[in-house]
């Protein structure tokens, strides 16, 4: 596909519509492509809004952890919507074009809710590291009001990381080209293509990726390093496996959505793609958030309980 070169250096305002290259311009995979990621958004659709109702109706899931979880899905479905819908009109259509104002609504949600994710996993990190460590104090220091306070506190901060990066970014020149080598709108695709003095973007954009990144991880780090010493110190072995077992889903979670980040951003410059980036970027955007509920119910007693228990409600026959 060839580029729409904008020949004269324009202000951001000028450009009315971006196009995306998409997953791939092959003409004989858009369709079974499309079926594909249909299938895999309504997987994710079924699976994290099911997780979310499930939770919430559940008398017995009314606990901290299933809080976070519930949040869990919630932005797991919400970077999804945010890019699925999109990315399979682009299969169907000619050209996959996108308004200005259409690219910075989706990097906001994008960042909004990809930033969330990594604070809710601390927070559900942190929830485990109190329950196995701490069991005696569990309900006073995982209290309702400290679950709403850390949920709240990442969504706010996502907020504003992600409104400071696309308001920065927007008001750069895009003259190179409106073409966007990726199936969303995403930062380094945009500054690719912007004509502007790109250093103090990209040094926001470092800054908050690294602490965003190092922080939540090392809260992970922190409260399974104390997790492992305080199961491996326990006298029952029912105890180790449950306590194992209670952690198992949220650290299988974790791995995967942690290894993915790690592949994708501590590439060598040398080795650095844009075709990588879609692929690391199709696996954690769409491949994870189908994944999560699954994890999370086949390897959960209580939740998978509770579905028990939502089924036959469901199957009784009405008097």
């Amino acid at each position: 596909m060839e580029e729409m070169i904008i020949l004269n250096e324009t202000t951001g305002s000028w450009v009315t519509e971006f196009i995306l290259i998409g997953i791939t311009n092959r003409p004989e995979l858009q369709v079974p492509l499309f079926v594909v990621f249909f299938l895999n958004y309504m997987v994710i659709v079924v699976g994290n809004l099911g997780l979310i109702i499930l939770t919430s109706a559940d008398s017995h899931l009314q606990t901290p952890m299933y809080f976070f979880l519930r949040h869990l899905a919630f932005v797991d479905l919400g970077y999804s919507t945010a890019i699925g819908p999109k990315m399979l009109v682009g299969f169907i259509e000619e050209q996959n074009i996108i308004s200005y104002n259409g690219c910075a609504i989706q990097l906001v949600f994008f960042v909004v809710f990809i930033t969330s994710e990594l604070f809710i996993l601390s927070a559900m990190a942190y929830d485990r590291y109190v329950a196995i460590c701490k069991p005696l104090y569990y309900m006073i220091i995982v209290s309702d009001r400290i679950c709403w306070l850390l949920v709240a506190m990442s969504y706010l901060y996502s907020t504003m990381v992600s409104l400071l990066v696309t308001v920065k970014l927007f008001t750069s020149s895009f003259c190179r080209s409106n073409v966007v080598r990726h199936f969303y709108c995403d930062g380094l695709p945009l500054l690719y293509i912007t004509c502007s003095d790109t250093s103090e973007i990209e040094l926001i954009i470092m800054i908050f990726a690294a602490f965003n990144f190092v922080s939540s991880l090392l809260i992970i780090l922190t409260s399974y390093m104390f997790i492992i010493v305080a199961i491996f110190r326990m006298n029952s072995a029912e105890g180790r496996h449950k306590a194992f077992s209670t952690s198992g889903s949220h650290l299988t979670g974790v791995v995967i959505f942690y290894g993915t980040l790690l592949f994708m951003y501590l590439q060598s410059q040398s080795s650095h793609s844009f075709d990588t980036d879609k692929m690391a970027s199709v696996f954690y955007t769409l491949v994870i958030p189908m994944l999560n509920p699954l994890i999370y119910s086949l390897r959960n007693k209580e939740v998978k309980d509770a579905l028990r228990r939502l089924f036959k409600k469901l199957c009784k026959p009405s008097l």
